[in-house]
């Protein structure tokens, strides 16, 4: 399966909605993405998985760098998503406690954590 992305201006944040799978062939696609738009200038982002069907340990590195560039920029990087199988991949991994989790881009849009 392919990846799918696309990105929106919501107030000061740019939410990017991904689809598909972020796997070891798909995950440099979401990291050219996030690369470039902080290179663009944009450090607060939200990244929208609720059309993800498929995460793996690459997606999750790709996540991870993508956080510690914005934060290099006292920005943020929060994430929407409330499927429980991929909510579980970041609770066994102790990711929960390194990303802001929200169950909607308005949620993640308006959070101030």
């Amino acid at each position: 399966m392919d990846l799918s992305l696309s990105t929106e201006t919501l107030g000061d944040r740019t939410v990017v909605r991904v689809g598909g799978e972020i796997d070891v062939y798909t995950a440099p696609k979401l990291r050219e993405q996030l690369v470039e738009l902080v290179n663009d200038g944009n450090y607060h982002l939200v990244v929208d998985m609720e059309g993800v069907d498929f995460l793996d340990s690459t997606g999750l590195g790709v996540l991870v760098g993508g956080l510690k560039r914005v934060r290099a920029h006292e920005g943020s990087l929060r994430l929407v998503c409330n499927q429980e199988r991929i909510l579980k991949i970041f609770r066994i991994t102790g990711l929960t406690k390194v990303f802001p989790i929200h169950t909607s881009v308005d949620d993640a849009v308006a959070a101030t954590d």
